[in-house]
């Protein structure tokens, strides 16, 4: 048997608290994710004030992590790369089939709880759903809710099956893609979400001499911001209590919640996202 000195053995319980304290060190980061439905650079700019906000509120370091597509999200979260995500209503209801119901919406915004897609063209003879016919159209990407799931759902309900009644099926991957296909000519038609449109009206970035809304959805739920069950409850609960807080009457509230273009959050629970799931099996796509 190996024999050490005093020395050595101080060494080592040196050497083993300093990698406890390094174990611990990295455990401390709160690591976040969302689903990639608007451009790299205008995600990282919502994320910013946001994990800074939420830094102060968990006493931790928190890191925002784009993923590359929606697929991403849903296996980070799933797996426990990330510790907290923010999925569309289809992403979620994805990822709590993915894990057995271990994902847990814990927020959403007041907007989410009435959420809307709009369908937008710049042909002039597209007044309807039904003026799709034999048209190239786009969605976002298809794990999208409000650029995929949804629209096709109403499509399905207005007796229009994509697939067989449009000339082409495009996905532009995410809802300013839409905007900018539509408008360059690539395709007579897109659907997008309603927040990210009023966003462009709002920003002055379309013509809307060109492109303009010719339907608008019915209500349904949509985003939220999810952890995984095996969260401790102590920490959902500061997380919780850390959105609810956010307000428009402080300067750092009043910035974070415009970048997330809400008026507020509020709680939330997987049954409401039971519609979500019906639509989804409904279009054969869960």
């Amino acid at each position: 048997m190996i024999k050490f000195s005093s020395t050595s053995r101080r060494a080592l319980l040196a050497c083993s608290l300093l990698a406890l304290g390094g174990l611990v060190q990295a455990q401390q980061v709160f690591r976040v994710t969302a689903i990639p439905d608007e451009s790299p650079t205008e995600l990282a700019r919502k994320a910013g004030p946001l994990m800074k906000y939420l830094e102060s509120q968990l006493g931790m370091k928190v890191e925002f992590t784009p993923v590359t597509d929606y697929a991403a999200s849903v296996e980070a979260l799933v797996n426990r790369k990330v510790d907290m995500a923010w999925f569309g209503g289809f992403t979620f209801v994805q990822a709590n089939s993915r894990s057995g119901g271990k994902i847990l919406p814990l927020v959403q915004r007041e907007e989410d709880e009435k959420f809307k897609s709009v369908f937008i063209t710049s042909d002039p003879t597209i007044k309807s759903l039904a003026d799709l016919k034999g048209k190239d159209v786009s969605f976002g990407s298809q794990s999208s809710t409000s650029g995929h799931l949804m629209p096709r759902s109403y499509l399905l309900q207005a007796g229009l099956a994509p697939e067989k009644d449009f000339r082409r099926v495009a996905y532009s991957g995410a809802h300013d893609a839409t905007i900018a296909a539509v408008a360059a000519g690539k395709v007579q038609a897109g659907a997008l979400n309603i927040s990210v449109w009023e966003k462009f009206l709002a920003d002055k970035k379309v013509d809307t001499s060109k492109v303009h809304v010719f339907y608008t959805t019915p209500p349904y739920y949509d985003y939220n911001w999810s952890v995984h069950a095996d969260m401790p409850q102590a920490l959902r609960d500061k997380l919780s209590k850390a959105f609810l807080a956010l307000n428009k009457n402080t300067t750092e509230g009043k910035e974070i919640l415009e970048l997330q273009r809400a008026t507020r959050f509020v709680p939330t629970k997987p049954e409401n996202y039971k519609g979500i799931e019906a639509a989804a099996q409904s279009a054969g796509l869960l």
